[in-house]
């Protein structure tokens, strides 16, 4: 659609320069039909990626003001539920209070296969820093609407779950610098370690200075080609950097959007501004059409269950303590051979004197 618009402009710039009318009627008329393709390019909802990849707003995944598919009637497209507030500027999932929780989700199950995700969002509060908490949580997940104790949602839970934590609940964490987003795949049966801020369980992440800021923040979520990317855009540069990307990342189709908040004894005030999810068309391989089989539960190629990582984490100390008494008993048994050794090398020295 960019490439279109732009011939067009070319086109258009020709034809109206080439009109027999004075200068000022060429300049209103041009100035008119930019004005009109640059509506008709800004209301498609299309962009484009260097990679033949496109891009289209899905406005039934989407939200944003005056939020008119919120609501409680079945006709709406996302609901609410806790302390969740609807204003004319923002969503606040969470007011800057203790012991709230605040979420909204999506009413429509999302079949897309590739998709990008973008948030804008605002976390702030009278707090001082490492004195506020806890942050929000954007869902995919199997099931929707559920109060839990990780960011307001479930524990375990299966889908995708990206976390802007603000607050360090693990007083040993000192390779993060809080505020921290992460992600993680959850398959039902994996907790998210809230007292470790899910260091045992995610995907990692970045450190990102959200909170108080006075310029926008945004965060992007792409799945494509079974490829996870999360970056920011909280500098107010209007640039995206990188935070997160992970290969081999499963997720099923039919799963719900959501986001969602929680204060504790620490609290913020956590606003969503819009949520804008947009379908990726993508050109595939053979190759890489036969590796999309259909997906009934997430996961990650690379990470082992952590379960099965606990189980062999104790085999290792069985081992490690089996070896060091093998060990220990070898030595001794080498100490008593050498011992022997030298006294009869000595009772040998003795008897030649006589």
């Amino acid at each position: 659609m960019a490439a279109i618009v732009m011939k067009l402009n070319r086109t258009i710039y020709t034809t109206v320069m080439n009109l027999p009318y004075s200068l000022g009627n060429k300049i209103r008329i041009f100035a008119l039909l930019a004005l009109i393709l640059a509506f008709v390019s800004r209301s498609s909802g299309e962009n484009t990626y260097e990679d033949n990849t496109y891009e289209f707003l899905k406005r039934e995944y989407s939200l944003s003001k005056p939020y008119q598919g919120l609501g409680s009637s079945s006709s709406s497209h996302w609901e609410f539920m806790g302390n969740t507030m609807i204003m004319p500027e923002q969503i606040r999932l969470t007011p800057d209070l203790q012991s709230r929780q605040g979420a909204v989700w999506s009413r429509i199950p999302c079949y897309l296969r590739d998709w990008e995700l973008r948030i804008h969002f605002k976390i702030h509060g009278e707090g001082k820093k490492n004195l506020n908490g806890d942050g929000l949580a954007i869902w995919l997940t199997k099931d929707r609407m559920q109060n839990g104790q990780v960011f307001g949602n479930a524990n375990f839970f299966t889908g995708l779950g990206v976390f802007v934590d603000t607050y360090p609940n693990d007083d040993k964490q000192h390779e993060r610098t809080f505020p921290f987003v992460s992600a993680m795949v959850g398959n039902g049966s994996v907790a998210y370690d809230h007292d470790h801020d899910g260091r045992f369980t995610d995907l990692g992440g970045c450190t990102a200075h959200i909170r108080n800021v006075e310029y926008d923040t945004f965060l992007l979520i792409r799945y494509m080609k079974n490829r996870l990317t999360v970056m920011t855009d909280i500098e107010g540069k209007q640039e995206w950097k990188d935070c997160l990307d992970i290969p081999g990342v499963r997720l099923p189709q039919g799963y719900y959007f959501g986001i969602s908040s929680a204060t504790g004894d620490l609290s913020d005030n956590h606003d969503v501004i819009s949520f804008k999810l947009y379908e990726l068309t993508v050109e595939r391989s053979p190759e890489e059409e036969e590796d999309q089989q259909e997906i009934t539960l997430p996961s990650v190629d690379y990470r082992v269950d952590p379960n099965v990582h606990v189980e062999d984490e104790g085999r290792s100390i069985l081992t490690t303590f089996f070896v060091f008494i093998v060990s220990v008993v070898v030595l001794v048994v080498v100490i008593i051979v050498i011992l022997f050794l030298l006294n009869h090398y000595k009772e040998n020295r003795r008897k030649r004197f006589y």
